[in-house]
């Protein structure tokens, strides 16, 4: 099965450093997933979770991936990131097949 997500190499570091540094039981995954719609669009989600019934599971460089079923064809072609700098830092969603949201002028 085609693998819906690509994870930077920068967001990969990040992901071991947390798995290796925040206690997360080895029977967990990274999971990722869409939440909302609507007028503000979606919001996507990264989190540790055990797998569930009708999960999509994949592997990418060592680390075990959890996608719900339902979420996938909203994640194909995502790619997730990490953004470290002055400002902020935390993970950053990338879709290109998400069009832009135009404000009213």
């Amino acid at each position: 099965m085609l693998i819906p997500i690509n994870i930077t190499d920068k967001a990969q570091a990040e992901i071991k450093n947390i798995i290796n540094n925040k206690n997360i039981p080895a029977d967990y995954s990274l999971r990722v997933g869409v939440k909302g719609g609507g007028c503000g669009g979606m919001s996507y989600m990264l989190g540790f979770d055990k797998p569930k019934e009708g999960d999509q599971q994949f592997e990418i460089d060592g680390i075990s991936i959890l996608i719900e079923k339902k979420h996938y064809m909203f994640l194909m072609g995502m790619k997730v990131d990490f953004y470290e700098g002055n400002d902020a830092r935390g993970f950053t969603f990338i879709n290109p097949g998400v069009p832009k949201r135009h404000d009213a002028e």
